[in-house]
């Protein structure tokens, strides 16, 4: 990943507020999020249940804590630059491929707009689908920088 790219958002600031204004709603039920995310993910594609070897609820548990730290990070997107090359390198090690990313997007967005309701306006969508294509960009690069 290109230092250049993970210093660099394209979210304005009021979408990086949004983002983490909810995710601040969001951390009290990460359990329950997480659960929602990877019970839709194996619906979408249950082909990806094979990438999976542990106890999932530790597994949802974990995915919440990595994106809280994405969250609070993205008005500093340098601080947080080698750690999303870092997880786009193990994931592409666990096996994941370019295009399950647009599945584990898709299945996010779909866990967020359960649990925050009324409260997932479209501005509020557009803010994290922002959010979470600038992320998943920075770890595909990742991901095929570890394939060479």
């Amino acid at each position: 990943m290109s230092r250049a790219y993970a210093r660099h958002t394209p979210m304005d600031a009021q979408q990086i507020a949004l983002v983490q204004k909810t995710f601040d709603k969001i951390d009290p039920i990460a359990q329950q999020v997480g659960d929602l995310f990877y019970t839709r993910l194996f619906e979408i594609d249950p082909g990806l249940r094979a990438l999976f070897k542990g106890d999932m609820k530790k597994q949802a548990l974990m995915l919440m804590t990595v994106i809280g730290l994405a969250v609070r990070g993205l008005d500093r997107p340098e601080a947080i630059a080698e750690a999303v090359r870092s997880l786009g390198e193990r994931h592409y090690r666990y096996g994941v491929s370019p295009a399950d990313y647009n599945t584990f997007g898709a299945a996010l967005i779909w866990a967020l707009e359960q649990v925050l309701d009324g409260e997932f306006t479209p501005e509020v969508k557009q803010a994290w689908v922002e959010a979470y294509d600038w992320l998943a960009s920075a770890m595909k690069q990742a991901n095929r920088q570890a394939a060479n």
